[in-house]
């Protein structure tokens, strides 16, 4: 599966409101959010790179959130 252990999912979707969440729908969250962290770490990586940088700052991982969301 994924990179990450599935409990911390199922504690954002029942803060969100759900009562209770299948196994099917917690893969399902967890892929789709793994993912999406994905391209926006790929993204700060590449920021602080063409800025010269090893490190990533709080603002590659900003500006690459807003760019990956458009």
């Amino acid at each position: 599966m994924g990179e990450f252990p599935l409990s911390p999912f199922e504690r954002i979707l029942k803060r969100a409101g759900a009562k209770r969440v299948s196994y099917k729908a917690l893969q399902e969250f967890a892929l789709v959010t793994e993912d999406r962290m994905y391209k926006i770490a790929k993204e700060a990586a590449f920021l602080a790179k063409h800025a010269g940088r090893k490190t990533i700052t709080g603002e590659d991982v900003r500006i690459a959130r807003r760019k990956t969301t458009s």
